[in-house]
């Protein structure tokens, strides 16, 4: 298996300039060929930048975005009368709310109602049967790129925590408190890390993997080890689960020079 390329770029902006320049034309060719284009995202810090550039592009030169589909990766889960459902979507932590103001908003505010992305685009798996996600996406035709970030503690991807198996897919997780600790630094509003949930709902190893196209995004010099960890790994370590990068078919990982200030040169 060839090596991961991993580009390295001035500022985290620079990365996701990078990255829209590569997505928004792909979608356009999606919807010229008359399919759907299926969008693997991430919430958090990390994937800012990558949403904040292919909406600065879109104001720039509008497309249609109705084709579309974002297949998010996670929510956290809260208790209710003993089961577990997805936490308040008015919460700003709250995936749901990212998905709807930091991608979807942001995204179609310059474009035309004909040509926004749609609410019923935006995917979520079902904590009442995390199963059927992964089923979902297969029948949609799989994922076509997926955008995924890393954990700067633990290396977690999505809600994903070290120990992972490669063939893990779609399910309920509860998380570790590294997972929650990132999660809170994300997420300042949580107050305490006591009010960081401890249940999520994530895609899995294999989920990501599947896709036909990814790259991780890593930035920030709180991203070193996961970087070096990453560039050091030729194949999935479930101690290490952003590794899983080398299990895509077609991949690369972006970095910013901060995070990548400890590699090697070339």
């Amino acid at each position: 298996m060839p090596r991961t390329a991993v580009r390295v770029f001035p500022s985290p902006n620079a990365v996701g300039e990078y990255l829209a320049g590569r997505l928004l034309p792909r979608i356009e060719q999606s919807l010229a060929a008359g399919n759907r284009f299926l969008l693997g995202c991430p919430t958090g810090r990390t994937p800012r930048p990558v949403y904040g550039a292919m909406a600065r592009l879109l104001a720039k030169k509008p497309q249609n975005l109705r084709h579309l589909i974002l297949v998010m990766m996670d929510e956290y889960l809260v208790e209710d009368g003993g089961e577990l459902v997805y936490a308040p979507a008015d919460k700003s932590w709250s995936c749901h709310q990212f998905a709807r103001v930091e991608i979807a908003d942001r995204l179609n505010a310059s474009l035309e109602p004909a040509q926004r992305l749609r609410d019923e685009s935006i995917w979520f798996p079902n904590p009442r049967e995390p199963a059927a996600y992964d089923k979902r996406i297969a029948d949609a035709g799989g994922v076509d790129f997926f955008v995924v970030a890393s954990g700067a503690s633990d290396g977690h991807v999505a809600f994903n925590p070290p120990g992972s198996p490669r063939d893990s897919r779609t399910r309920i997780i509860q998380l570790s408190k590294e997972t929650r600790h990132d999660n809170l630094q994300t997420f300042p509003d949580f107050g305490s890390l006591e009010a960081v949930p401890s249940h999520g709902i994530s895609v899995g190893i294999d989920t990501i993997t599947s896709a036909r196209e990814a790259a991780m995004i890593v930035w920030g010099a709180g991203k070193t080890e996961t970087l070096t960890r990453m560039v050091a790994a030729d194949r999935y370590q479930p101690d290490w689960p952003a590794t899983l990068i080398h299990e895509c078919p077609v991949r690369e990982i972006l970095s910013d020079a901060d995070a990548a200030h400890a590699l090697e040169p070339g």
